[in-house]
């Protein structure tokens, strides 16, 4: 099924309609495909967020779609302000076997919980795949809506966030902030 909202062309092509916003996050960029949200990322700078995307999907012609995309890219926003929010537009999440595998674990982490790289490897059955989790983790394009943010390393300290660790330390923030609330 094809959303009316995008480009006819685009979508025929397999292609992918993207817009941004400013968030207290910095940057946000929503992509999406026929099926649904394939990308939200976070940055600086649309110039470099657009970059990103078409080195994501280097086959799929991108187009902006900015008013075609608001109720995801509000969506994502919201997202981004309160993390433990759940994202309702439909995700088309990729990746290989293993990294759903992985995903999957992520939204079992309640929101304002976290958990170590070495604690989703146990949950997924592979107690010894800490870099595989880790790789996992760093190849997720949908930022906030799988919730990479909330896996730490085993002694509690920040590491390795795709969007930055301020970012990361941000998101942790508000979930535990929310919790309490």
């Amino acid at each position: 099924m094809t959303d009316d909202r995008l480009s006819e062309r685009s979508m025929a092509d397999g292609g992918i309609a993207f817009a941004s916003a400013q968030t207290s996050l910095g940057r946000v960029l929503v992509a999406r495909r026929a099926d649904g949200v394939c990308a939200i990322l976070l940055g600086d700078g649309d110039e470099r967020l657009m970059r990103e995307l078409a080195a994501i999907f280097p086959d799929a012609p991108c187009e902006r779609r900015q008013d075609a995309l608001e109720p995801e890219l509000a969506a994502a926003a919201a997202l981004a302000e309160n993390p433990r929010a759940a994202f309702e537009p439909p995700l088309s999440i990729g990746g290989t076997p293993f990294q759903k595998k992985v995903w999957a674990a992520l939204h079992e982490i309640p929101g304002g919980a976290t958990v170590s790289y070495a604690e989703i490897a146990r949950r997924i059955g592979a107690p010894s795949a800490l870099r595989a989790v880790a790789g996992a983790c760093a190849a997720n394009v949908l930022a906030i809506a799988i919730p990479c943010h909330r896996v730490l390393r085993s002694d509690g300290s920040l590491s390795g966030y795709r969007w930055g660790l301020e970012r990361k330390r941000i998101l942790i923030e508000r979930e535990k902030a929310t919790t309490a609330t």
